[in-house]
């Protein structure tokens, strides 16, 4: 789509090799419907249904996906796609899934913080869900257990403590990665800044506790240490507003990926003109 080329130019070199998988999955043998309507050229409209808003977000997937199978999609105000008939309904049920809209769920007015994503994407489709965040404006937060150190609270007790499991994680993780810490209370959140964590999770945490809780270590560690507070666990759409308070810098939720509404796209082949 315009506007949004520059992303797709963040896409590892293997997204096509996953395109081309999931064309093999949807056809593993025998195509009886693309037997029935041959190769005659035509052209299909994708067209959404409904008054819905969102942020197409899956334009590079579905482009890639046709030009697999020699078909041409022009985008305009959703897309055209033009092709021989049994490969435009190859590519059509796939085509249609990536093409479900990211909702950023940002908070109205007044939030000055990062509204984040998590790990926890569809097995197969982390590289469609995170590109889907960033379209979306939404922070990807990490992409994989590589990509930052998060210290929950299996790894602080199998450690034995917070600091020995920061200790441990920087012996390992070097100067370069961010270290990120899941906490139950102030001591704990206290004891990891202490350690040297970069993010503090204040996981579960919410209203009162929440804002005292940071308000109170914010102005302990005020310019002795630097880090920032993250919100994580529970979050919906209903209590996004309520958990984004400004004492806190990143609220991270699987709502923006998980829990949005999809889009409903349809692909309809023209009839030949008489």
């Amino acid at each position: 789509m315009p506007g949004h080329n520059s992303y797709e130019h963040l896409l590892p070199p293997s997204w096509k090799q996953q395109v081309a998988g999931w064309l093999a999955e949807d056809t593993p043998s025998f195509d009886y419907g693309g037997y029935v309507v041959g190769e005659t050229h035509r052209e299909a409209f994708l067209l959404g249904k409904g008054s819905q808003t969102a942020v197409l977000a899956g334009s590079p997937f579905v482009t890639e996906i046709f030009a697999q199978l020699d078909c041409e999609v022009e985008w305009h105000h959703i897309a055209t796609v033009k092709g021989k008939a049994r490969f435009v309904l190859l590519g059509e049920r796939i085509a249609l899934t990536f093409s479900h809209g990211a909702v950023a769920l940002q908070p109205k007015l007044w939030f000055t913080g990062t509204i984040a994503g998590t790990r926890k994407t569809t097995p197969g489709f982390r590289l469609v869900e995170k590109y889907g965040m960033l379209v979306g404006g939404i922070d990807p937060h990490r992409h994989d257990l590589s990509s930052m150190i998060m210290l929950k609270d299996n790894h602080i007790w199998s450690s034995g403590s917070i600091t020995a499991a920061i200790q441990q994680a920087r012996q390992v993780g070097g100067f370069s990665l961010l270290l990120d810490v899941e906490v139950q209370s102030e001591a704990e959140a206290d004891e990891a800044i202490d350690a040297g964590a970069d993010i503090i999770m204040l996981d579960n945490m919410e209203g009162a506790e929440l804002v005292n809780v940071a308000r109170s270590l914010k102005e302990k560690w005020k310019g002795q240490r630097k880090f920032l507070f993250e919100t994580s666990g529970n979050i919906t759409e209903a209590n996004l507003q309520e958990r984004a308070i400004n004492e806190i810098d990143i609220l991270s939720t699987s709502v923006v990926h998980q829990s949005v509404q999809h889009i409903d796209f349809s692909l309809k082949i023209q009839k030949p003109k008489a």
